[in-house]
């Protein structure tokens, strides 16, 4: 809570990839301004990210690493609480991060990862069949239409959630990453989270199913001392906001992608390239996530000869990564689906590594080959240029996705 930020993180989001290259020019971490007068470090480079993720010396727990939230000189209603209220896995930190990394992962199986697979096939086809409805030339808004409610559907199927809990939720989980909300809607998206939870958790505990909310239930209550309450309603948040509102967004991008690079859309209808080369190189051009908070220095750090030093809290610049020219040439900025090493980080790195990789993955693949399965003449509606970015820096993607969806075939694709 100072003055040593030099420069301050555009909270509307404007030009993500802009910003970060200007960060990355800066240097390996430059303190930045956050919302509410709080410095930070942004990690700029893909070296230094990758082994700042690995680092036992870095933490998520403000709890414990973080002075000023430890202080009390972060209020409660700063515009950014709950990415460090939550007392959860992505949390915690030494013996209670791996001892909530354990149970939760038992629900991100290989096993699990394949038995939900129809529920994605039939999740597709259906917002497929209603987009087949549209009229012909009619704009339809793909992100509201298809890029959001596949994911936010199935994450809520995972933990047992109602759709209307779900789409009630869903405005919270958007204000949550909105970086120009205001201290008082700040405390309302946190009351609105949990207040979610705990309706959701209740009525769980009265109808237990075959979800992983009940799962995490029956694990604590086996073994009170291994899941918190507090822990378990944040452990199911965490499992619904990061489970959906990353591979909404990169939705967003991959089709905005292929739609404005026709002969890199070609490559892949042609079969020259596959949807693993799509979703890998979005991941690494398109990282949904730009930065996220917060991480924290539990003693000083030296990083490419500059120190972050003890309890300074760290964002990782993930939007920096992908399009590191050390890692990937001075042609990095550009899309291209033949580029023989995608390596990103978008995913994380080291002991976050996500726990849905292979789901969002699985995801990722059904939904855009049979998106254009079924509309392969589809285009943008407005030019690239014209489309709203999301008001955060902590994502990366539209507010809506205008295009003309042009039908190859009325029947769903297998």
């Amino acid at each position: 809570m100072d003055n040593r930020c030099p420069v301050h993180l555009d909270t509307t989001g404007r030009d993500i990839h802009g910003e970060a290259a200007a960060l990355r020019a800066e240097g390996p971490a430059v303190l930045v301004g956050l919302p509410g007068g709080v410095c930070a470090w942004s990690v700029n480079s893909e070296s230094g990210i990758r082994r700042l993720l690995t680092d036992p010396r870095v933490t998520k727990s403000a709890r414990n690493h973080w002075p000023a939230f430890i202080n009390g000189e972060i209020p409660p209603d700063w515009e950014m609480i709950s990415w460090i209220a939550m007392d959860n896995m992505v949390t915690a930190y030494g013996k209670d991060h791996v001892r909530l990394r354990r149970l939760v992962g038992k629900a991100f199986t290989p096993r699990r990862t394949t038995a939900i697979r129809p529920r994605v096939v039939q999740l597709t086809n259906e917002l497929l069949d209603a987009l087949a409805e549209t009229e012909p030339g009619e704009v339809v808004d793909l992100r509201e239409r298809f890029a959001y409610p596949l994911p936010a559907r199935l994450v809520a199927d995972l933990i047992g959630m109602s759709e209307e809990a779900r789409a009630e939720t869903a405005k919270v989980i958007d204000m949550m990453v909105d970086t120009t909300v205001s201290p008082e809607q700040a405390q309302a998206v946190l009351a609105g989270w949990r207040g979610a939870m705990a309706e959701l958790i209740a009525a769980k505990r009265r109808e237990p199913g075959e979800d992983i909310t009940s799962d995490l239930i029956a694990a604590r209550d086996e073994d009170g001392s291994r899941l918190s309450e507090q822990e378990l309603t944040d452990t199911i948040f965490a499992i619904l906001g990061a489970g959906s509102e990353t591979t909404i967004n990169f939705f967003d991008n991959a089709i905005t992608a292929l739609l404005t690079h026709p002969e890199q859309r070609d490559l892949v209808l042609s079969g020259r390239a596959s949807w693993d080369d799509v979703i890998e190189e979005t991941l690494r051009a398109e990282s949904p996530l730009a930065h996220l908070p917060l991480r924290y220095a539990v003693e000083d750090i030296e990083l490419d000869g500059v120190t972050i030093p003890k309890g300074d809290p760290i964002l990782v610049n993930y939007s920096a990564v992908g399009r590191d020219p050390a890692l990937h040439g001075d042609d990095a900025d550009r899309f291209d689906l033949t580029r023989p090493d995608k390596a990103h980080l978008s995913f994380g790195h080291g002991p976050h590594y996500c726990l849905g990789a292979g789901v969002a993955r699985m995801v990722a693949t059904v939904g855009l080959s049979s998106l254009f399965e079924r509309f392969p003449g589809m285009e943008l509606a407005v030019p690239r240029g014209e489309l709203r970015p999301l008001p955060t820096f902590i994502m990366n993607g539209h507010r809506s996705l205008p295009v003309r969806l042009t039908a190859r075939s009325s029947a769903a694709p297998v």
